[in-house]
């Protein structure tokens, strides 16, 4: 669907740059004549990599400044009267590898909190010793991997806060399209990406989410209660499984165990607040977060007649209370309530084949008990996850209901992971998982003419289905001599609903060439079950085999400097046993759900005959901000094919073949930002349509003879933004204004048949649209 919000949103970013002109006029700059400079705290704790076991001794220091201090027996440290801005914190102390903690903010009258691991430093004749600083490693994850903090991510250019949006700068991910962040990871598909959050797994972190699938247009978690983002591209360990691509695993952080703060914020998104606070004295602490987006209010005020807009909210929370000095006890909960309504009118004033009415509603609950028994790390998590939608769709042309949805999921899930801590040279991990989905539909596919232009008769879905996933993972990670760390570990996973098992091997190292450069590899085996809505179209489709995947990773990484790393992988991923309708074999069915947004099959039962691949060299080299700069080049060629029932070999909706992306940023001070961001990418491919057979037929239909046969246009565009913090005396504001596709390429989004007209048309990407945002902190 497409959405008319540029003109409101030009209007509104508009009133935000007068009031940056305004604030500019009335408020002093940073460098303002106060007498007494506007001061904040930094306090923490820092805790040993692994075991988590408190230190102390460490020196802690602020980058441009003499101050310092020494964390004390509980490994406590404050920094108080500390002047307002961005700093880098530096961690040192005798056995362990030096650590910076980069953009940490500073804001009047308001404590920063900090929770570093710093990590062993073994100490032998002839150990190289490892440059410590801007990047912290993952001995078990040595391939495949980047970290971002949450003020990364809230600052990044094209971003508005969405954490999927700074993952897609990345080499390992092919570019989409701007209205959607959905995540294709080296060769992958929309489905095959995991979630977690606090080790619970969230099987979508977006607004309008599609079933089945992990993206969506528009990202469900608040920024604003990001600690940091572990992105796994490939090759990770055997604590993951059931996704064949990618895992990304966030952080939320913990609220202000000192004193309750406050914010407000007002955005491209919506308007909101985050609160947070001490829970028992400072034994614990509750951080919440609601916002609710905007456009429908200011339209339906202004009586700008027949358009469509998205409603949605969301409500984040987080509450940590400390059992004692070894046991913490988290409860986390995120929800989303999403909503569009449309009309034959706004149909075709918008020119859109359907119109209807959408529902979605997604949750998850649970709690996490993290333990420390001696050199024992144990994580244990408990939720339960519900997805409800309500969908029903009339066709623009005929006026004949297309498609009903109504249909929910729920899942109880237990995750144990347990960290053993043996010393500098051997750890080892094990843990155990447990699901329980339970789906019901009540679906009703009404006739319609699929993509190839045959006729498929209606299909009515009244099921419900269940499944018990049951999952053992083990690990060990063992460094034989100085130089080479390797981990070897193996899943097993078993699904009673399928009734198949799966042992998934995986291996992976890092060889220390020089104190600055290593040798990294990875190889796995990964399985993934099919979506349910999928699953339940046919009931023989519980017969189908799971997708599998194997990875196999080769790279370079090299330090240039503390905050500069340079990174080069290669690295070849192989498929099979993926679904194929028998009544259009040249087609894939995982990829047919990014361009028809859902899975819509024939009555014949799936064969699990698919099979794909992947290759490709990538190239990064990212910048932590050590002063006053940052950013993050890459670039990345691969050839992504698939083979479908017919054994013919072809190129894959999202091969772009080669991506490149330029970021970075500027800080002149500690009041302004400048930033931006550049994407090329190679035109992915496309099937053209049979012009003829559509056009007798009134609807799009595919040249089965050129299946991914043709190339869109290559995409290009420019982000930019412009940060500027006020710092009151007791409070802090922070205005930017971006700017997305600066200079308004037109990059085609996708070639459409207009039902009305009977012609083929054509639809873009974003042109240039600017973002505003505004975050009152106190």
């Amino acid at each position: 669907m497409h959405f008319r919000i540029t003109d409101s949103i030009v209007v509104v970013a508009c009133l935000a740059t007068f009031l940056i002109t305004s604030l500019s006029a009335q408020t002093q700059p940073s460098g303002n004549s106060d007498k007494q400079p506007r001061t904040g705290t930094i306090n923490g704790q820092v805790l040993a990599g692994g075991s988590l076991s408190v230190v102390e001794g460490v020196v802690v220091s602020l980058s441009g400044t003499e101050l310092e201090s020494v964390t004390d027996h509980e490994g406590k440290f404050t920094l108080p009267q500390v002047p307002v801005g961005s700093y880098n914190a530096h961690f040192r102390a005798v056995g362990y590898q030096p650590r910076a903690h980069a953009d940490v903010i500073v804001r009047p009258s308001r404590i920063t909190h900090l929770e570093v691991e710093l990590e062993w430093l073994a100490v032998e004749v002839d150990a190289v010793v490892v440059v410590g600083g801007y990047f912290p490693e993952e001995v078990s994850q040595p391939t495949s991997i980047t970290g971002f903090s949450g003020e990364e991510i809230r600052r990044a250019p094209g971003s508005a806060g969405d954490v999927s949006r700074i993952i897609s700068a990345l080499p390992s991910v092919a570019k989409v399209n701007d209205q959607t962040n959905s995540l294709i990871v080296r060769g992958g598909s929309p489905i095959e990406n995991a979630f977690y959050v606090d080790n619970i797994e969230i099987p979508n972190i977006n607004h309008f989410p599609t079933q089945g699938a992990s993206g969506g247009p528009i990202g469900l978690l608040n920024v604003d209660l990001i600690e940091d983002v572990d992105f796994r591209a490939g090759g990770f360990g055997a604590r993951y499984g059931d996704r064949l691509s990618s895992v990304m695993d966030i952080s939320f952080r913990e609220g202000n165990r000192s004193e309750f703060d406050g914010q407000l914020d007002l955005s491209f998104t919506g308007f909101g607040g985050v609160a947070e606070g001490p829970l028992f004295s400072d034994r614990g602490s509750w951080l919440i977060s609601a916002r609710r987006s905007y456009l429908d209010l200011i339209f339906q005020m202004a009586d700008v007649g027949s358009v469509v807009i998205p409603r949605y909210s969301d409500f984040q929370g987080k509450l940590v209370y400390d059992l004692n000095q070894n046991h913490r006890l988290t409860l986390l909960g995120i929800s989303g309530d999403d909503n569009i309504r449309s009309d034959s009118v706004a149909a075709v004033e918008n020119t859109m084949i359907v119109f209807g009415d959408q529902s979605m509603w997604a949750g998850t609950i649970g709690a996490n008990w993290r333990a420390i028994w001696g050199p024992v790390v144990s994580n244990t998590s408990l939720a339960r996850t519900r997805n409800k939608y309500d969908e029903e769709f009339t066709e623009t042309r005929s006026g004949l209901p297309l498609m009903r949805n109504i249909s929910s999921e729920r899942t109880v899930s237990l995750r144990n992971v347990n960290d053993v801590y043996l010393n500098s040279s051997n750890s080892f991990e094990f843990g155990v998982e447990a699901k329980h989905l339970t789906a019901n539909f009540d679906n009703l596919y009404a006739e319609y003419t699929d993509a190839l232009g045959s006729v498929t008769p209606e299909m009515v879905i009244d099921r419900s289905l269940t499944d018990t996933k049951l999952s053992l993972f083990a690990s060990y990670t063992a460094r034989p001599f100085s130089r080479l760390t390797a981990t070897t570990g193996a899943r097993i996973d078993h699904s009673t609903f399928s009734g198949n098992s799966h042992v998934s091997p995986r291996f992976s190292f890092a060889y220390e060439l020089g104190n600055k450069t290593s040798l990294t590899g990875a190889f796995g085996l990964y399985y993934q079950s099919l979506p349910v809505t999928l699953l339940a179209q046919n009931a023989e489709n519980g017969d189908l085999g799971d997708p599998r995947s194997n990875h196999y990773v080769l790279g370079v990484n090299h330090l240039i400097t503390d905050n500069t790393k340079a990174t080069v992988e290669v690295y070849r991923k192989d498929y099979s046993s993926f679904p194929i309708d028998p009544q259009q074999p040249s087609l894939f069915v995982v990829d047919e759900l990014f361009y028809r947004h859902g899975f819509f099959m024939n009555h014949e039962r799936l064969e699990a005959v698919g099979k794909a691949r992947t290759t490709g060299i990538e190239a990064t080299i990212q910048k932590r901000l050590a002063e006053n700069l940052y950013g993050l080049a890459s670039a990345s060629y691969f050839r992504s094919e698939h083979m479908g029932g017919d054994n013919a070999w072809r190129d894959r909706v999202f091969d772009n073949r080669l991506v490149v992306s330029l970021e970075g940023g500027y800080k002149p001070n500690r009041a302004w930002e400048i930033s931006g961001r550049w994407i090329y990418a190679g035109g992915p491919p496309f099937t053209p349509f049979d012009i003829d057979r559509s056009t007798d037929l009134h609807r799009g239909v595919l040249d089965q003879n050129r299946i991914n046969g043709a190339r869109y246009p290559d995409y290009h565009s420019l982000n930019i933004r412009v940060d500027r913090r006020f710092h009151f005396s007791g409070s802090n504001l922070i205005v930017y204004l971006s700017v997305w596709n600066a200079y308004n390429r037109k990059n085609i989004a996708s070639y459409d048949w207009d039902e009305i007209g009977n012609v083929q048309d054509v639809s873009y990407q974003w042109s240039a649209l600017p973002i505003f945002g505004l975050e009152y902190e106190f």
